[in-house]
């Protein structure tokens, strides 16, 4: 049987499932103590530039950013992420070290959190955590190189009117400041762009 609280958490379950295999609540129960519920308000943040990155974030419920900061002081928005999307400093992540970006909390967040240490005891007890991070980090792979190229090579009409397909939710939970930052370009460009 499973418990309330993975009752709360079966948008997990589906997720695991579509990168993988259909489980029963049975053999979910067991991957749920793999992570931790935390909240975090607006303009809170999860990690900070210089932070050891101990955890990766599935977002429950909220929206984030995630972004680094210049020279001059400018912020680059590299990564949104809203429901059932993942978010971390991988780099950080993977290696265990110090971050270098922020991720902040665009609205009142509820995440998931797991561990390297229980994302690897994760891997190698089940089979099928081990094929849904492979695939995870497989199509994290390929989403990244598209932003790339898009940066690239679309000029800015174009690289809004494909943030505008790929994310149209965003675009009424996410300031407009930050939508500019997103696609590398000033607040005025974004204005006359719409």
């Amino acid at each position: 049987m499973v418990s309330n609280q993975a009752q709360l958490l079966l948008p997990l379950k589906k997720h695991i499932e579509e990168a993988t295999f259909p489980m029963t609540n049975e053999e979910f129960e067991p991957i749920l103590g793999h992570f931790d519920v935390i909240r975090r308000k607006k303009h809170q943040f999860v990690v900070q530039e210089h932070d050891q990155v101990r955890n990766e974030f599935w977002v429950l419920k909220g929206c984030l950013k995630a972004y680094f900061v210049d020279g001059s002081g400018k912020e680059h928005i590299i990564q949104f992420a809203q429901e059932e999307w993942w978010i971390t400093d991988y780099e950080a992540f993977l290696k265990q070290s110090q971050a270098s970006i922020f991720i902040e909390c665009i609205e009142d967040c509820e995440l998931l959190t797991i561990s390297l240490e229980n994302r690897e005891k994760l891997c190698q007890e089940q089979h099928r955590m081990a094929l849904f991070w492979a695939n995870k980090t497989k199509f994290g792979f390929l989403a990244l190189q598209k932003r790339i190229l898009s940066l690239l090579k679309n000029n800015a009409k174009e690289r809004y009117e494909e943030f505008l397909r790929l994310y149209p939710s965003l675009l009424q939970r996410v300031p407009k400041k930050m939508i500019a930052s997103f696609l590398g370009v000033s607040r005025e460009t974004l204005s006359r762009l719409e």
